[in-house]
């Protein structure tokens, strides 16, 4: 008896394999499990039209050239540890197709299946607009994680270029295509996790026993993706400062520029230098004067605002009495961060975005870059004004407007021009049913200094959850932990030294819910602190000020 197989990936794309037989898949078509295992030269066997294999061989044990881009993302200790072990690598593309303008496009993947596999699978997110298929390795997505890649402890790894290949992952051309643009909103995670198991399965003869998957910024909004449309694909996800409203996100980036460029002094032509708004020196002041105010508040002032939810600070404190000097700002200055700070809204006063909470880690280098760059010239390098109006113009608009000037959005006219790209992009929804069911876990991280991402605007997404959860029923299944000091997934004064897949390995197979995560970091040598799931916040209890012992977490 033999009938056909037809198949739909995330996208809802049908999509025709060869026959199947009594259930079990005739040569060249994958299935769940093997009946033996595939050496891995023979995994190139496996592939279809709708699979190329470009590349299955063995790697020898051995480390990381220097010059490879997976290095970046290595840190720290773990950079000393990159002794890669033995294993098979696996290079392809799924549904290679030709799109919009005759452009090339298909979802580029890298597998990396260790010899000594501890039967773990894990989703290795991207980042910016992805575009790249990163190394697959499994680093922890936080820069200052001193703990070794997943590929080290015996993961089989995948990555994804999410469907599209750009000069860089800030490359947004793949918005004029609308096949693209499903892709990387969500189409490749359930398409990746899919053939990437298969051929887990296939070359180990056995699925995966547990699947994770987990990411930082636009993988960390992949990761809230994986977890609400397909919740049936992963055991645990760790979802790094999230992404999950990034069209709102981008038009808040576009008020913050404008913003800042309106306290700007200006080059003889006229020109508002960007970066110049705020000087190092002047962002020190305004993170002294948080400090000053917030501090103490969790019973230690210790150089961290850990008491996030009771932190109030007015910029107007610093303001000048009368000309502009070292130890006060002017009033463009005060009314520029007042106006970012407050978040990005309408001439009705309506929100676009969130407001943001205010953390000394404003002063560090990783905010700068986002907010204002480094650029003595008016042709700014900061993030906010590079990165996100390409974005806006070829992806977030709907239809794309190339050539768009995002510095002239009209926060009125063009917020609904984005709704289109928010329904399928944005993982804003709160129903986590089946995924609860199969007794998924969900741990979050945010830096409360992120400047990218809103700190407040994922803590009031996390009250949604637990109204639309529960409380308790939604802590029993994720857990959101605020990082203070932290800026974009990691880097700040912070203790930004953790290990989330550690803590999401443990929930999953052991029940063993993360009541804190012990960070470490080099912003404060020796010293160790807890970080608390949400609403709990650190209080320090006495003893040893240095020590995580000497907290505990209790709500505000």
């Amino acid at each position: 008896m033999m009938r056909s197989a037809t198949r739909r990936n995330g996208t809802g794309r049908a999509r025709r394999s060869l026959p199947v037989v009594f259930g079990l898949c005739l040569p060249g078509v994958l299935s769940p499990a093997s009946a033996a295992p595939l050496a891995c030269g023979d995994l190139a066997r496996l592939a279809r039209p709708d699979l190329r294999i470009a590349r299955a061989e063995a790697v020898p044990a051995g480390t990381l050239p220097a010059d490879n881009p997976g290095r970046a993302a290595l840190t720290g200790a773990a950079r000393a540890k990159a002794a890669l072990p033995a294993h098979c690598l696996v290079e392809g593309t799924i549904d290679p197709r030709v799109g919009a303008g005759g452009v090339a496009y298909g979802i580029g993947f890298q597998l990396r299946l260790p010899e000594a596999w501890n039967g773990r699978f894990l989703f290795q997110g991207g980042g910016g607009l992805d575009g790249v298929v990163g190394e697959a390795l499994g680093a922890i997505p936080v820069s200052g994680a001193t703990a070794p890649p997943a590929l080290l402890r015996g993961y089989a790894v995948v990555s994804t270029d999410s469907g599209h290949r750009g000069r860089d992952n800030a490359d947004a051309a793949f918005g004029l295509d609308q096949q693209a643009r499903i892709d990387f909103a969500y189409g490749a995670v359930g398409a990746v996790a899919r053939e990437a198991k298969a051929l887990v399965a296939a070359r180990y003869g056995r699925a995966p026993a547990h699947a994770y998957f987990m990411g930082c910024s636009n993988g960390g909004r992949s990761a809230l993706m994986a977890a609400t449309r397909f919740p049936t694909a992963f055991d645990g996800i760790v979802a790094g400062a999230p992404a999950f409203r990034l069209t709102r996100a981008a038009l808040g980036q576009v008020w913050d520029t404008q913003a800042f460029l309106s306290a700007a002094p200006k080059d003889p032509e006229g020109r508002p230098i960007l970066a110049e708004a705020l000087s190092e020196a002047d962002l020190t002041l305004v993170a002294g004067a948080v400090l000053k105010t917030c501090d103490a508040a969790d019973g230690l002032a210790d150089g961290t605002v850990e008491a996030v939810a009771s932190c109030r600070f007015d910029p107007a404190s610093l303001a000048c009495p009368g000309d502009k000097t070292a130890t006060c700002l002017s009033q463009p200055q005060v009314d520029a961060l007042r106006r970012s700070f407050s978040g990005a809204k309408d001439s009705q006063g309506r929100p676009v975005y969130a407001s943001w909470p205010w953390d000394p880690g404003l002063a560090a280098p990783g905010w700068r870059a986002w907010k204002l760059g480094t650029s003595k010239t008016a042709t700014p390098n900061a993030r906010n004004a590079t990165l996100g109006p390409a974005a806006i113009a070829n992806y977030i608009l709907t239809p794309p407007d190339p050539g768009f000037d995002a510095l002239r959005f009209d926060f009125d006219r063009d917020v609904p021009r984005t709704a289109e790209t928010a329904s399928f992009n944005d993982p804003t929804g709160t129903f986590l049913s089946t995924f609860a069911a199969r007794g998924g876990r969900l741990l979050v991280y945010q830096g409360v200094a992120d400047p990218v991402f809103s700190a407040r605007d994922l803590v009031a997404h996390w009250q949604d959850l637990a109204r639309d959860n529960g409380g308790a029923a939604l802590a029993e299944r994720a857990r959101l932990f605020l990082v203070p000091g932290m800026t974009h997934c990691g880097g700040g004064p912070a203790l930004d030294d953790f290990d989330p897949l550690a803590a999401i390995e443990s929930w999953v197979e052991r029940d063993e819910a993360p009541d804190r995560l012990t960070a470490r970091g080099t912003a404060f040598p020796g010293r160790t602190r807890p970080l608390c799931p949400f609403p709990r916040e650190a209080r320090y209890q006495g003893g040893e000020a240095e020590r995580a012992e000497s907290f505990s977490c209790k709500e505000p």
